[in-house]
């Protein structure tokens, strides 16, 4: 059924960083790597970004990772010191102008919550957990914009301290991206975790870095690229040591790093390590780096590798100004999802409709933003993606597709609240689900979910009939909707749904209060 009155806004959904953004502005991103963490600040002028700050601490949350998924209490206080530290610098930046993501470091955690609750406080602001893939997508975007413009393809390597992303990218689009869990610190504690470096432990983590390559490396290889690109902390340490060393001019070379691996197994250990070009905090991580760069290079049969300065924290600066400016990569994740799982578009279209109309005449009552808003319309527009399962539970169905599908654009939380909204948007909602959003999330989510549960409940009929005009008032626990007598009289199903809802919506911590023949009065 079609939304008869009311302007709709459901068209084109508005950022206010998209109207907002101004030349002389500033903008931030914080990268919460598991070797480093990292704060740029960049100023907006002329359609570009020009970087005016850096803060970077090497706080090594990898090395603090227990085997039970907890986090070394030292390790935990030298990270929350360190996000106090940038937070200090953010105090000026309006929120919207700044984003935070964690990475590997935070996939691994047991409880990400217990680590992310007094990490938020100490930043100031939301940090969010991205996927493996996702980090590999903002890494790329922030290399392309470092390099000279091309048309040929790309492959990118980024060795961070507990993973590595693999892309192959073209332009400013990644084409396939891959994440593998090693890292340099994470593969120097598995293979030389005693500070040793013998030639058998070397070539066991050549064997074992080779099978976990061989996961993708055929169809990569198939795909092509002209040249190779290595980005992030390990890269550029390891283009120093060569290049300060006199056995690459530009670059990293496959003969300069074999001479490198020549002269840490030299060495012999740690202690005895010295060359040129390594900083002292890079020496006790660089061997477990060397030997995933060289088996990468065995690999994919590379003869020469550029080092690229720019990384994540530069890739998540220039989504920030994509999303404004050139389309927000989520809005084309949901468009895809409908379009794989075969979702109905009319009756889409029908709810995101429906749900807007009683979004914008609440968002001002229950402190609803543009986040808000792009969130309800995603969840509109794929609430019914589990029937490509089945009928029976397809919003189950749909919440696990959700949560478990690699969604450029979205952080982990991200997909998790929008899973969580599809998961109740019918039936008896899941309270459970709900809760294990993180605080921040969870008020607004009950709220969405309500909206939807409403929209869905209206267009139940699946017909373009049109609805009577939706009149709706809310405060902080109820839901007051006013709907014309006759009509309610002309759909009987639809006012008994509206009396069972009332049950529902007490799950969500509302009141559903629902009048006839009047509007509704605050």
């Amino acid at each position: 059924m079609r939304q008869s009155s009311g302007p709709n806004r459901a068209d084109h959904v508005t950022n206010p960083l998209a109207t907002n953004l101004r030349d002389g502005e500033l903008l931030a991103a914080v990268d919460l790597g598991s070797n480093s963490f990292h704060l740029v600040v960049a100023r907006y002028e002329h359609g570009s970004l020009r970087l005016i700050d850096r803060l970077r601490d090497s706080v090594r949350m990898a090395m603090g990772l227990r085997a039970d998924g907890s986090l070394d209490p030292e390790r935990r206080q030298r990270a929350l010191v360190c996000l106090a530290r940038f937070g200090q610098r953010l105090r000026a930046l309006p929120p919207e102008r700044v984003r935070a993501v964690a990475t590997n470091s935070v996939r691994l955690l047991a409880n990400p919550q217990a680590f992310l609750l007094p990490a938020e406080t100490a930043l100031g602001h939301p940090i969010e957990i991205v996927s493996g893939r996702e980090e590999a997508r903002l890494i790329y975007l922030g290399v392309a914009h470092d390099l000279a413009q091309s048309t040929q393809r790309r492959l990118v390597v980024d060795i961070g301290g507990g993973s590595t992303e693999f892309i192959i990218g073209q332009g400013f689009d990644a084409i396939e991206t891959e994440s593998l869990q090693m890292g340099c610190i994470a593969s120097s504690l598995h293979f030389f975790g005693d500070g040793k470096f013998t030639a058998k432990n070397w070539r066991q983590a050549q064997t074992e870095i080779a099978l976990e390559l061989q996961q993708f490396a055929a169809d990569y290889r198939a795909l092509g690229w002209g040249e190779a690109i290595g980005s992030s902390g390990t890269a550029k340490a390891i283009g120093n040591i060569v290049q300060a060393n006199g056995w690459s001019e530009q670059g990293i070379s496959a003969a300069s790093l074999a001479r490198l691996r020549d002269a840490i197994l030299t060495a012999g250990s740690v202690d005895n390590l010295r060359l040129a070009g390594l900083a002292e905090d890079r020496a006790e991580v660089i061997a477990g780096g060397v030997a995933i760069l060289e088996a990468i290079f065995a690999t994919f049969a590379l003869e020469h590798m550029g080092v690229c300065e720019t990384a994540l924290r530069e890739g998540l600066l220039y989504d920030m100004v994509g999303r404004t400016m050139h389309g927000d990569p989520r809005a084309g994740s949901i468009a895809a999802l409908a379009s794989r799982y075969a979702v109905d578009r009319g009756q889409a279209t029908r709810v995101h409709h429906a749900a807007m109309a009683l979004f914008d005449q609440v968002e001002d009552a229950w402190q609803l933003g543009t986040l808000e808003r792009d969130l309800l319309g995603w969840a509109a527009d794929i609430h019914e993606i589990g029937l490509a399962i089945a009928h029976s539970l397809h919003h189950i169905h749909g919440a696990y597709i959700v949560a478990h599908s690699d969604l450029a654009g979205f952080s982990r939380q991200g997909q998790q609240a929008l899973a969580a909204i599809i998961r109740s948007h019918r039936r008896k909602p899941d309270r459970a689900v709900i809760d294990a959003l993180p605080e921040r999330l969870r008020r607004p989510v009950r709220r969405l979910t309500a909206l939807l549960r409403l929209a869905a409940l209206f267009e139940r009929s699946r017909t373009t009939d049109p609805l009577p005009a939706l009149r709706v008032v809310a405060d902080d626990k109820t839901l007051r909707l006013a709907l014309p007598q006759d009509w309610l009289d002309q759909y009987p199903l639809t006012r008994a749904d509206l009396e069972q809802e009332r049950d529902y919506f007490k799950i969500l911590d509302l009141k559903l209060q629902v009048r006839a023949g009047e509007k509704a009065a605050a």
